[in-house]
């Protein structure tokens, strides 16, 4: 186990290496839930997320002769950032193995870094299987993403910063994926602060660390598919099952829905760029999932903020599609002169914007007098969503959602 003599070692060891990020509060979420919401900005890292504090910690700790060897890690994208950027500082070479389909972006950023990409496998299970027969073949020492002490450590360094900026903090809220930087943040609370809760945060899709404390052990869970790339793990460490056993007090899931609406309400309020995987805290404080935050000092963990552009706006579209900002309708309509321009004008006096308008008369149950208008609309929320689907059945229209 991790102690917090380790952590306090690696705190001093990577002093004035990493971001020492702010941990500043937000008025605006904190009304959201009832309580006093602040936030960890680890996005703010040089290369976007909190991986570098334990990548950095490990490779510190490592022997001259093993630099020399080199490092190899498997990774998606943020580990394979952090590994890179600090192994070039410290002059290691290093080798990056990532899935085949990880963002051309990521892996441009670390080449970028000066390490050596491999691409292979369509997954990261299958990255991490080539690292380990490259590993053996050349003899790099492996800096696991997770399940190393020293990366727990090293993350845990968070925890400390946490208690030093927001020391009358009650809860803190932690996205989980392999389960390192929630192994290290709650190793440093509770050994320093037992009194405070530290809650992780799963996809719903792959709930991994939920699962392993429901069957008392370590499970690997089927494969899924989710938003939150950054936490799409199907079986945590055994390092990190053992310090969520012994320090995290609550486990709790999102789904994909909330994990988007997360994206984008950061976004909008908080006017930051984070990942889905990080915005996972807010989804489960606003969410209501973690109980009894209302009255209290909760502090959410963004843990980073390197997103694909293509992926962030899927994100925002189905977010604005959760929140009712965006809808899609098809009306039915007669098939004259102005009945079209009837309808769009019913849309402007509700106050809805058209995005898009199709006029089909091709659908099979239409009669032949008849058209299908299909709208893509802009709107305020769901309230206002249900006033212009209301209003246009006043008027008479046979409106169906999209």
């Amino acid at each position: 186990m991790v102690t917090l003599q380790d952590i306090r070692e690696a705190r001093e060891r990577i002093a004035g290496q990493v971001v020492l990020t702010p941990c500043t509060p937000s008025e605006t979420f904190g009304e959201m839930f009832g309580g006093n919401a602040w936030f960890k900005f680890e996005n703010l890292q040089r290369t976007g997320s909190f991986k570098e504090r334990g990548a950095l910690n490990r490779m510190l700790l490592m022997p001259e002769e093993d630099r020399a060897r080199g490092v190899i890690a498997a990774s998606a994208g943020n580990h394979a950032q952090g590994v890179a950027y600090h192994a070039a500082r410290l002059g290691i070479p290093t080798t990056i193995v990532m899935p085949e389909r990880t963002p051309l972006v990521k892996v441009s950023a670390t080449e970028k870094y000066g390490a050596r990409v491999v691409l292979h496998g369509s997954v990261y299970d299958e990255a991490m299987v080539e690292a380990l027969r490259i590993r053996e073949q050349e003899g790099q020492t492996l800096i696991h993403p997770f399940d190393d002490p020293g990366i727990i450590a090293g993350q845990g360094t968070i925890g400390l910063e946490v208690l030093e900026q927001v020391p009358y903090v009650d809860v803190v809220v932690c996205a989980v994926g392999g389960g390192g930087i929630i192994s290290g943040i709650a190793t440093a609370i509770k050994e320093t602060r037992p009194g405070v809760r530290v809650v992780g945060v799963e996809s719903s899709a792959l709930p991994a660390a939920l699962r392993a404390r429901e069957a008392g052990e370590l499970v690997t869970i089927p494969p899924a598919e989710t938003i939150a790339e950054g936490i799409a793990v199907r079986r945590i460490g055994g390092n990190t099952f053992s310090h969520i056993e012994r320090y995290v007090d609550e486990l709790v899931v999102v789904s994909e829905e909330e994990i988007a609406a997360g994206v984008l309400l950061l976004l909008e309020r908080e006017k930051t760029v984070a990942e889905a995987a990080c915005a996972t805290t807010v989804a489960a404080v606003v969410g209501g999932h973690v109980a009894d935050v209302a009255g209290k000092n909760v502090v959410m963990i963004l843990s980073g903020g390197n997103i694909d552009v293509t992926l962030m706006s899927r994100i925002i579209d189905r977010g604005l599609v959760q929140d009712g900002r965006r809808a899609t309708l098809r009306v039915r309509v007669k098939d004259r002169p102005g009945a079209l321009a009837g309808l769009t004008a019913r849309l402007a006096e509700t106050g809805a914007n058209v995005l898009r308008l199709d006029h089909n008369r091709a659908t099979a149950d239409l009669w032949v007098t008849e058209a299908e208008i299909n709208l893509t609309l802009e709107l305020r929320g769901r309230e206002h969503m249900n006033q212009v689907i209301a209003s246009l059945q006043d008027e008479g229209y046979e409106v169906h959602p999209g």
